[in-house]
């Protein structure tokens, strides 16, 4: 039986970026400049250590550092939620109790990916059951197979989707229909969030409470505007505010990915500074090409 205890996940969070110095080491004074400015803005909390944290490029300890300083920094009322996905469930379980330790309040797992051809829907729920068992914070499900090859499937949602640390998943593989099968086949205390603006309204029409998305950390006053239209069910202005972000959106994501999002933020004021190595920052031309596309969506 589902014992599970409501926990809102409601809202637009932003995975954000680890801000580095020139010399690759972390800049932890302008993470907390950002922070202060994103503190202003109508979002419900922050994705720390995720996919466009570059958490693959960083080492445990610098993970857990980063979500120390945002923990420092960010309202008590603001959600963390943190990524502490290895590519092994010992290693997941020590890295989200020294995230617990450290303040967050929720641990974002992604799936391991290493041994792919051998991650089944079994090893995975597996993996999963083991991590909530053990975590003293919910978990939140992360499946993002552009980046891992690895797809978490609906039914391994739905059995996991029973266990009482279990909250939620984010979801990045884009299927609307996948995350509207989800949201029908899980319990009312489980929450989809869509794991990008691209397909926000959609996710939303079909039951995700919210995104994830890394549009979020350049434009997270207007992510919210879509989800307060659509909750009012003002549905053709939340229609207009989202057609005039898919493009903006999709070179922050898929098109110039990470060294995008953060030549972006250095255009509009925020701090995005380098990408670690092996990533190498935006050149020039392409910086000109997403300058225009941040001025046609009305972000700059």
């Amino acid at each position: 039986m589902n014992t599970k205890k409501p926990f809102p996940l409601d809202g637009v969070y932003p995975p954000i970026p680890t801000p580095f110095m020139p010399n690759g080491d972390i800049d932890f004074q302008n993470l907390s400049t950002n922070l202060d400015r994103w503190n202003h803005q109508p979002l419900s909390g922050y994705v720390v250590g995720g996919s466009n944290g570059e958490f693959v490029s960083l080492s445990s300890d610098e993970r857990v550092d980063v979500v120390r300083a945002v923990r420092e920094v960010a309202p008590s009322d603001r959600l963390l939620i943190a990524g502490s996905g290895m590519q092994s469930t010992r290693a997941t379980i020590e890295l989200t109790h020294r995230m617990a330790q450290v303040g967050a309040d929720v641990a974002i797992v992604v799936t391991p990916s290493y041994y792919k051809a051998m991650m089944s829907s079994i090893a995975l729920e597996n993996h999963y059951q083991q991590v909530a068992d053990a975590s003293p914070i919910p978990i939140l499900l992360y499946n993002v197979p552009a980046n891992t090859g690895v797809e978490l499937k609906v039914e391994a949602v739905v059995h996991l989707a029973d266990h009482p640390n279990v909250i939620g998943i984010k979801e990045s593989g884009g299927s609307v229909a996948k995350i509207g099968t989800m949201v029908h086949r899980t319990p009312e205390e489980f929450h989809v969030l869509a794991g990008s603006a691209g397909f926000m309204l959609g996710a939303l029409a079909v039951g995700a409470v919210g995104v994830i998305g890394a549009l979020a950390n350049i434009a997270g006053q207007e992510l919210a505007d879509i989800l307060a239209h659509f909750h009012v069910g003002e549905l053709d202005i939340a229609r207009a505010i989202q057609l005039r972000l898919v493009e903006v959106n999709t070179a922050v994501t898929v098109r110039y990915g990470i060294p995008g999002l953060k030549a972006a933020m250095d255009m509009l004021g925020y701090y995005g500074g380098p990408v670690r190595s092996p990533l190498l920052s935006l050149g020039d031309e392409d910086k000109e090409v997403l300058r225009q596309i941040l001025i046609e969506s009305g972000l700059l």
